[in-house]
């Protein structure tokens, strides 16, 4: 074992606790990513699910000794930093903690959107009381060594703020990520019977969009584990929600198996779906393969995987 992947918050745009979503979870997105020989520690997001994180590391980790860990996000949209004033370690001496994560505008600071939520107008406590040592490091597409062997690559993916995707390799394993984000689509009018018809730029259109979804299946190509976005299926996308920065079930899975992946977790669940409404979407999607195919499973809260 390589990696311990374990999923603490799977669903998307609020937190939906409750009876109709007990067994997948209602906190948003956050992921434990372990290195188990390197005694190494890496969170994927701080949405709600990152509080529960926080005391299980206070009560497992902080009696070994202080809590050093890095927090990656994909993006600053609320959903996926919320749960950060509630991560009991930035109150505790001695805790040292690295966030990394993309800034849609040069203006506005990491430390300023996601530390910005612990003042006064919003928080009874403020960033400059936190006990923790505390470093943001702004991250941009490219591939970087973080250490110890573990190699980071990011990749720019489509929503309406910068997000990030993280593919991380270690000893011949590989954890993507590719959430929040849909397919890249052509942007020009493609009716020919509309004024506003370019042909040139709609072939243009076309192509560009195909490649971007071309270079995102290249990224994930190959990974033990792919967590995909998938709030919506292909019908719910195309009737309501296209650019708003989601994808399908269908458009993932097949994406997935187009890229070689061995094992897919449906993600970032509709905050509206309920555990028997998932349940059915399983029997779907989820169903047995063909040999060689990928293995496709619903995200679910306190799941591990080890890669």
């Amino acid at each position: 074992m390589s990696m311990r992947v374990k999923f603490w918050g799977v669903r998307g745009s609020i937190p939906c606790p409750g009876p109709n979503t007990a067994k997948y979870g209602g906190n948003t997105a956050c992921l434990e990513l372990r290195f188990p020989e390197l005694d190494r520690l890496i969170i994927i997001d701080a949405g709600s699910g990152i509080r529960e994180l926080g005391n299980y590391l206070m009560a497992n980790d902080l009696p070994r000794g202080p809590i050093r860990t890095e927090i990656f996000l994909t993006h600053t949209h609320w959903d996926h930093i919320m749960g950060f004033p509630f991560f009991t370690p930035i109150y505790v001496p001695g805790s040292r903690i690295k966030i990394y994560g993309p800034v849609s505008y040069e203006g506005d600071t990491l430390e300023g959107i996601v530390g910005g939520q612990l003042t006064y107008r919003y928080f009874p406590v403020r960033q400059a009381e936190l006990a923790a040592e505390i470093e943001y490091v702004h991250l941009k597409e490219g591939r970087f060594d973080l250490g110890d062997g573990i190699v980071l690559t990011t990749k720019y993916l489509n929503h309406p703020i910068l997000c990030l995707g993280y593919r991380f390799e270690y000893q011949g394993a590989c954890f993507c990520t590719a959430y929040d984000t849909e397919p890249f689509r052509n942007l020009f009018c493609t009716d020919p019977a509309d004024p506003s018809y370019d042909e040139e730029m709609a072939r243009e259109g076309e192509l560009v969009a195909q490649e971007q979804n071309a270079v995102l299946e290249e990224f994930f190509r190959g990974a033990d584990l792919l967590v995909h976005d998938t709030q919506y299926t292909e019908e719910e996308y195309v009737k309501k929600f296209l650019g708003w920065g989601h994808s399908s079930f269908e458009h993932a899975v097949a994406a997935a198996n187009r890229a070689g992946v061995k094992a897919l977790a449906l993600f970032h669940h509709e905050p509206l779906r309920t555990d028997a409404q998932i349940e059915e979407l399983c029997a779907r999607h989820c169903a047995a393969a063909a040999p060689g195919a990928t293995e496709v499973f619903f995200a679910r809260e306190g799941m591990v995987r080890e890669l």
